[in-house]
């Protein structure tokens, strides 16, 4: 009933409005429509579901709240929907500063309120009830003054695209509401644990984006008074928030780190686009969404903080930022109006300068309130570099340009240097694990002693690979290897220690952290062997494949991690690693035919070098598109020919041991298998590419691809015909063909006419698509359709032609029935006459094309016919020689006339089945029951 009075308010209201009639219906049809919609249905059900749980609840939110909200979306879905459609808006008493202040400020606290709700409907449920109400007491504010602000607006497709986003918010909210009702806090509901993370996740991506746009929306403007308002209620809230005191300061500390780096690239960049006003307009909205990211894990590092001391230090400094990040905003309004003014100018350079200096202020707190994860994070920059370091002196030893220092210095000079210190670096390993449940001083401690170990290991390394000589150059890059390996590993522990400190043992980080320690070890155990082979001609090749193995299962694993790269490349940068990998490929193929240790040592370095390259670009380049079902595909290929690469090098390992022809054409095997997962990749980064490129998916690309095969697949056929020779009989006519011959020449006469069909089908394409009459780039539905009906009678014609040919030779091989050819026959008219009209939807009836298409379509139904007459003249004779005698004696006449009663029976069963397939058929390719008027005998 509520629902029905929503609609009777509408009618009302519009009315009051003075909307015209006409709009008026649409507004009701539209509130008709969304009540008949599945939320209703759901809203029912929900509504039920309270009534029929009247005993009480464990979850402490009452059915009343739930009820409200549910159809307070309702509401505003409908409200969403007759604002959009209508375009009316009414005066407002508030501005776009007013609610963008309201709309940036609620939804913080929902973002909050959805990790509360998230977390408390796995094993809080006392808590969900409080959380959802202060949900619902926030999201409508939130919604309200979204609706508000765009009615101060004026551009319609810019309505449409916020109110779209709000719906979806409102959408997903009361997913995430019916989500948390059924997991109802409790921890083994693991079904609806998947679920409510969905919904959050969504939500609050959501919420974000429509936060983004209206920002975007106010500085396209020049709204900047706005930006540094929403900085001003952001300060607020640190003394207003209640502070959670969830997680773990190391979590917060590390998220801070990050978006301080990243606004004082933001402020840089800034100060260099002075001259540009559109520029420094996004880079303003982008400083204040920074903040705003920031001042949220601001409340979770106050919250988690060791001592009141630090949580009132990093509030202050926290604050002392904003401040002059307003300062620097309002001035950057000013100088928007007049670029000229120097003063201003210097004004804004100055204040970027003591922006750069509030943001080391807040660093530096950081770093003194946990000494021991900061200085992991410090410490991972450094490897970082250290890693930057081993591969441009790889690049050197690639060259043939790394050579000692002193003429008389060999690897034996340096062997124990690196051996030492390698088993140094396994301690501070040890001492750097522990330090994740001991006090910052000592995770300090160890984490910069591991630095220092690396450092030197890093130096000692480079001076023996030196020592080998440049004309050793791939003895030198497979020793660097190993060594930069370690320093990845030592990087990826370093991290993982910093986000395990403080947590419990059975926190998940703890289980990384013991993952990531023995991959340190086996790396460091690498070395070792490498260190101790690497002047072993007869072993070295050995190890540097076992190497790369290992080095390349591990990138592997990264790839596989989940997290979106932070930076993109083109995708002629992904088609280029493609060439890459393929070179690479037959290098280790050669490699593997020759075994000798100098093909494969070199083949193991260009492959780990390769392999890197590969991955890191497949990934960064498969995110340039939003299409997730292409950046699926992209990773999914680019994984698999890695792994193909990965089981070719261990084929080749298995080879240098025992050596065998089985196993060598394996690896023929697994290079065609990579080639086809990189043409793969090839055609999505053509996709990736977009219009650039020639699209593989265009409509009239595709249908001219589809008829070029369909003609070649006739073709095919039409070779197979003519190699079919009639069957022997005893006796034959010599006057005429017999009917094996008589098929044999129906059939490729059939042949012939439906190649000559598909070239003119294809001429008639080509001729519409150089007319104009389809449009590459149409983002109507009309071209696409009409290809498609092109692209499948095309394939429904060679289908045909090939079911006509394999009829044709079963007869004449002597297993085949006249009834199929003749099926076949009928079956390639039909279809013929579906690629005619197809082509014709869009054509010139008085151009060459479509003449010469009519001539070849009337060719095909006279082939075909004469084909039919043929089989059923044979059909006749076959049953004007049937000979049935009738028995004229009692007993022998009722078993006979039993018989044929049988026999009637079971065909007219058979007939029934057979009615019954063909129906399920067309009922599964059309997608209804229709009525089988034109059911062929």
């Amino acid at each position: 009933m509520y629902l029905f009075s929503r609609i009777n308010h509408l009618r009302v209201r519009s009315e009051q409005i003075k909307i015209p009639i006409n709009e008026q219906n649409l507004i009701i049809n539209l509130a008709k429509k969304i009540l008949n919609s599945p939320l209703k249905i759901l809203a029912i059900d929900f509504d039920k579901t309270l009534i029929d749980d009247d005993s009480g609840s464990s979850m402490s939110f009452e059915n009343i709240y739930i009820r409200n909200q549910f159809f307070w979306l309702i509401k505003h879905i409908i409200q969403h929907k007759w604002i959009c459609i209508t375009s009316f808006n009414e005066n407002t008493p508030t501005t776009f500063n007013e609610n963008l202040e309201q709309i940036s400020s609620s939804s913080h606290f929902i973002t909050e309120l959805i990790l509360d709700i998230r977390q408390s409907s796995k094993r809080e449920a006392e808590r969900i009830g409080s959380y959802v109400t202060q949900f619902v007491t926030y999201i409508e504010p939130f919604v309200q003054h979204t609706i508000d602000y765009v009615s101060c607006m004026t551009h319609t497709r810019e309505k449409c695209l916020i109110l779209e986003q709000v719906k979806t918010i409102v959408e997903t909210s009361l997913q995430l509401i019916m989500g948390t009702k059924e997991s109802s806090g409790n921890i083994k509901n693991i079904q609806w644990h998947k679920i409510v993370d969905d919904n959050s996740e969504l939500l609050t991506k959501s919420i974000h984006k429509l936060v983004h746009t209206l920002e975007d929306q106010s500085s396209s403007i020049g709204i900047m008074s706005g930006l540094s308002e929403n900085i001003r209620k952001l300060i607020s809230t640190l003394d207003t928030t209640m502070l959670t005191n969830q997680g773990y300061f190391v979590d917060y500390q590390t998220c801070m780190v990050e978006i301080l780096r990243q606004m004082a690239r933001t402020t840089q960049e800034i100060l260099t686009q002075t001259n540009h006003t559109d520029n420094i307009r996004h880079l303003v909205n982008q400083l204040t969404r920074e903040y705003n990211e920031l001042i949220n894990a601001t409340y979770g590092a106050i919250g988690t903080a060791i001592t009141n001391d630090l949580a009132t230090r990093i509030k202050s400094v926290v604050t002392d930022l904003g401040l002059i990040c307003i300062e620097l905003i309002e001035k950057l309004g000013l100088y928007q109006q007049n670029i000229h003014d120097q003063n201003l100018k210097y004004h804004v350079e100055n204040l970027c300068q003591k922006v750069i200096e509030k943001i080391s202020y807040v660093l530096a707190a950081l770093q003194a309130s946990a000494r021991g994860t900061q200085a992991c994070i410090n410490a991972a920059s450094t490897v970082s570099g250290i890693i930057a370091d081993l591969d441009t002196t790889i690049l050197f030893a690639t060259a043939g340009t790394l050579n000692s220092e002193h003429d008389d210095e060999t690897f034996a000079d340096h062997r124990e240097a690196i051996l030492k210190t390698a088993k140094a670096l396994v301690e501070d390993t040890k001492t750097l694990v522990a330090g994740a449940a001991s006090s910052q001083e000592q995770l300090a401690s160890a984490a910069q002693a591991a630095v220092r170990t690396i450092t030197k290991l890093a130096e000692v390394v480079k001076l023996g690979a030196a020592s080998l000589g440049a004309d050793d150059g791939e003895a030198q890059v497979m020793l660097i290897n190993s060594v930069k390996d370690v320093a990845l590993a030592l990087n990826n522990l370093i991290n993982v220690t910093k986000s395990a400190s403080g947590k419990n043992i059975d926190d998940p980080e703890m289980q990384k952290l013991k993952e990531s320690a023995k991959i340190m070890v086996t790396n460091v155990t690498s070395l070792l062997r490498t260190v101790k082979s690497v002047e072993d001609e007869a072993q070295r090749g050995t190890n540097a494949l076992e190497a790369t193995i290992e080095s390349i299962a591990q990138e592997l694993r990264m790839f596989n991690n989940g997290q979106i790269p932070t930076n993109q490349t083109t995708p002629e940068e992904l088609i280029r690693v493609t060439k890459q990998i393929t070179i690479a490929t037959a290098k280790a193929v050669a490699a593997g035919q020759s075994c000798r240790q100098d093909d494969i040592i070199a083949a193991a370095n260009l492959g780990r070098k390769t392999v890197s390259d590969f991955l890191f670009i497949c990934k960064a380049s498969a995110y340039i598109n939003d299409d997730k079902i292409l950046q699926q595909r992209t990773l999914d290929s680019g994984k698999l020919c890695i792994k193909y690469y990965k089981e070719l090098l261990e084929t080749i390992h298995i080879l240098i041991q025992k050596s065998s022809n089985e196993t060598k054409q394996k690896l023929l095997n697994y290079s065609r298998m990579i080639a086809q997962s990189t043409q793969e990749l090839v055609q999505c980064a053509k996709q990736l590419k977009g219009a650039d490129l020639i699209d593989p998916d265009d409509p009239t690309y595709i249908a001219e691809n589809e008829l070029f095969n369909a003609a070649q697949s006739i073709e095919s056929a039409a070779k197979k015909l003519s190699i079919l020779k009639p069957r022997r009989k005893p006796k034959e006519i010599n006057e005429n063909l017999n009917f094996d011959e008589q098929i044999l020449e129906a059939a490729k006469s059939i042949m012939n006419a439906a190649g000559a069909l598909i070239n003119a089908a294809t001429s008639a394409q080509k001729e519409l698509a150089s007319q104009g009459k389809l449009s590459t780039k149409s983002t109507l539905e009309e071209d696409g359709q009409w290809s498609q009906g092109l692209i499948s009678a095309a394939r429904y014609v060679a289908s045909a032609c090939h079911v006509l040919c394999d009829a044709a030779n079963g007869l004449v091989q002597g297993y085949g029935t006249e009834e199929k050819l003749i099926s076949s026959a009928k079956q390639v008219s039909s279809n013929t006459a579906a690629l005619l009209v197809a082509c014709k939807v869009k054509a010139d009836f008085m151009s060459q094309s479509m003449a010469r298409l009519q001539t070849a379509g009337n060719a095909v139904k006279r082939a075909t016919d004469a084909l039919v007459r043929s089989a059923q003249r044979a059909v006749e004779m076959q049953q004007e020689d049937k000979y049935f005698e009738v028995s004229m004696r009692v007993v022998p006449g009722i078993a006979q006339e039993i018989k044929c009663k049988e026999v009637i029976l079971t065909k007219e069963r058979e007939l029934d089945e057979a009615r019954n397939r063909l129906k399920a058929i067309r009922l599964a390719k059309y997608g209804h029951n229709e009525q089988d008027s034109n059911e062929s005998t």
